[in-house]
């Protein structure tokens, strides 16, 4: 099986499945902002902007298709990595396999090609706290902590593995994060996970720079021979 061909393909997938299905959203706040038919504010005295529900509905709608999008790219690595475990005929160890649910399925597979086919991940180019980042994120989009709120935040214990967590406003932080002293980071509190264009295309582009990495790592040790 071509491991890398479907692995790339799912990634192409997730691109054009943000690209399309944000477009009449993406829209819809433009036309709300450039004050366009169907959205020209009547005349009213309320100091609140008009058409503020629609916009905000298409925003979060926005934010819910990049969620998805991110817990598909999780998924698509996690696949890619197993996948790879059937394709060598090397079974992870089991008493590794049954520290996944503790320790994250990432660092797993990572521990099992690092001891199987001694792959250095210190030498992949792309940040791999990022793709554990995705893993993090993809977990929070999928069991919500409370039903109040459609994007979810961070968890205190996700903040202590991360020095600066991907998935944030830059605005938001500025008003929730102190860097009290040297080395010392307090959140004030926990921050919105926001997700936007930008920050799913950057993961999908570090995912798939890790898959080509990985890719000739594991195929080199294969098929060397």
């Amino acid at each position: 099986m071509d491991v890398s061909y479907f692995f790339n393909s799912r990634l192409h997938f997730i691109r054009q499945f943000y690209d399309t299905a944000s477009a009449p959203y993406v829209e819809r706040k433009r036309k709300i902002e450039a004050e366009e038919e169907p959205f020209v504010p009547p005349y009213s005295e309320d100091a609140e902007p008009a058409f503020l529900s629609e916009w905000t509905e298409a925003d979060e709608s926005l934010h819910v298709l990049a969620y998805s999008c991110v817990s598909m790219l999780a998924a698509a690595l996690h696949l890619y990595l197993k996948s790879w475990v059937s394709e060598s005929g090397v079974p992870v160890d089991e008493a590794l396999k049954k520290s996944f649910g503790k320790i994250g399925w990432f660092p797993g597979y990572r521990t099992h090609y690092s001891q199987r086919f001694a792959i250095n991940f210190e030498t992949c180019p792309e940040d791999l706290r990022l793709l554990e980042e995705v893993v993090l994120a993809r977990n929070r989009f999928q069991h919500p902590p409370s039903i109040t709120s459609i994007r979810p935040n961070y968890a205190d214990a996700d903040l202590k593995k991360l020095p600066h967590p991907f998935f944030v406003d830059e605005r938001e932080a500025a008003l929730l994060f102190e860097d009290a002293e040297e080395g010392e980071r307090t959140w004030f509190f926990p921050p919105t996970l926001h997700v936007t264009e930008e920050k799913v295309l950057a993961a999908i582009a570090v995912v798939e720079g890790f898959g080509k990495w990985f890719g000739a790592e594991i195929e080199n040790r294969l098929y060397a021979q």
